[in-house]
């Protein structure tokens, strides 16, 4: 069995959501389909909700342009046998949504929890199209199977209930009678297909609708595969794969073959949009690996994700870099030999939902810098002057500050652990890597 997931772009025009149908009707095994919102759709929906809630009637017009848009698409994919029910589902969400539309004008109030409601129905709507668009598929709805709970700052996953769910869900779906899977069987049988829409979960206490944040989709249909051991996670795109490099900026970047778990996880944290960063955790437990590939681009080879490369594969694998950076740096005798000060740094920022993507410290351990991003800057500085205000008023701490509109460039490879820098003389990358800070240092004098 695989799980199958396609992003945004794969489901957002009449040619993609085509190469998506026959995509899956062309699989040899049992297969789960997790869907995002039509392209653009879920940026669209926040803006409206605001509008609406800012008491501007403009959201009406936008409204339609959606519903339009949706409408559009069954007409351009799907068979007229099926479009009264496509339509049927879609306008029945659409009239949910007006209402709570309607409701955020008049009340002039948009909370976290209306906000999470009104992003679900992105991809509820573009589920309902594909349903009807793929043969003999059966959809399924998320928010039955995929539970979160609420911490300080954001939902996380319920792994224990979530896994254990979605095993009492598609279990029964892809095993015979006799608890072994469909395709061993002695009956010959068609491919299963199952559909989800991704992205949208609920609170394991409340029921409440909750999402799963920005990249959403990667990471329910990652769920999905380590719950039930799929045999492959492939995460369907508008890219070949990993590239070395960022194409707009570097001309001769070309598709990466092969990446290990943590230099695929590496290249996400600094910038390279293939892969939601917290899609790798969940299949890397399982040692399932994960292909992307490209909906409108499907013969492409496209890059594999697992956990143990081939000897001898290269010491650098790419470059990406992150802009909007920002670093913070601790400095002061009176951190030397000090048990305990780099806790208290880690401690109080992630207390307050600011996370960290770089840590440097001195070997005479004076002085700590830690990289964060540009809006976060400001409020990790007032809480690290406070943690450390006794110190800083004893003068065994400078008061702290950051350097701002930086930009940070990652060079990723595993392999460059077990080499000597003098061995690593992969040009094409180094040529990169000076491309790359070349460009960035023009868009930021």
């Amino acid at each position: 069995m695989k799980v199958l997931k396609f992003g945004g772009s794969s489901v957002g025009s009449k040619e993609s959501i085509t190469n998506l149908k026959e995509i899956v009707e062309s699989q040899q095994d049992d297969v789960i389909v997790v869907v995002s919102a039509l392209g653009g759709i879920t940026d669209k929906l926040i803006a409206t909700a605001r509008m609406a809630a800012g008491g501007d009637r403009q959201y009406e017009t936008e409204m339609e342009a959606m519903l339009t848009r949706h409408e559009n698409m069954i007409s351009d994919v799907i068979i007229p046998q099926r479009r009264a029910a496509a339509l049927d589902g879609v306008h029945g969400l659409f009239g949910e949504l007006k209402e709570i539309m309607q409701g955020l004008y008049l009340l002039h109030d948009l909370s976290e929890k209306t906000m999470d409601i009104i992003v679900s129905y992105g991809e509820r709507l573009s589920s309902q199209i594909v349903a009807q668009l793929i043969d003999d598929i059966r959809l399924f709805d998320s928010r039955e199977f995929i539970k979160t709970e609420h911490n300080t700052h954001n939902h996380s996953i319920d792994s224990d209930l979530t896994y254990r769910l979605i095993r009492e869900t598609f279990q029964p779906l892809f095993n015979a009678p006799d608890g072994k899977p469909i395709a061993n069987s002695q009956q010959p049988t068609a491919k299963v297909k199952a559909l989800a829409p991704g992205f949208i979960s609920s609170d394991a206490q409340t029921g409440e609708i909750t999402n799963l944040g920005r990249g959403g989709s990667d990471y329910t249909a990652s769920l999905l595969a380590a719950a039930l051991d799929a045999s492959v996670l492939e995460i369907w795109t508008d890219v070949d794969g990993f590239m070395t490099a960022d194409p707009r900026v570097i001309s001769s970047a070309y598709t990466i073959d092969e990446l290990s778990y943590v230099e695929a996880m590496e290249l996400c944290n600094f910038g390279a949009k293939v892969v939601y960063p917290p899609t790798i955790y969940p299949v890397c437990q399982k040692n399932i690996p994960i292909l992307i590939k490209n909906t409108f681009n499907p013969t492409a080879r496209g890059t594999e994700i697992v956990n143990e490369l081939p000897a001898g594969t290269k010491a650098i694998k790419g470059i990406s870099s992150i802009s909007d950076t920002a670093l913070i740096t601790m400095r002061g005798l009176g951190m030397v030999g000090v048990i305990g000060v780099n806790y208290r740094i880690f401690k109080t920022l992630a207390e307050n939902g600011i996370s960290v993507f770089l840590v440097s410290q001195a070997s005479s351990e004076n002085s700590t810098s830690i990289g964060v991003r540009n809006e976060d800057a400001a409020p990790a500085c007032d809480l690290l002057n406070r943690e450390f205000s006794k110190e800083i008023a004893l003068g065994a701490i400078f008061p702290i500050s950051a350097e701002m509109d930086l930009a940070t460039i990652a060079i990723v490879g595993e392999n460059m652990k077990r080499s000597p820098t003098g061995r690593i003389r992969d040009q094409h990358i180094v040529r990169g890597a000076e491309e790359l800070a070349a460009q960035i240092a023009q868009r930021n004098p």
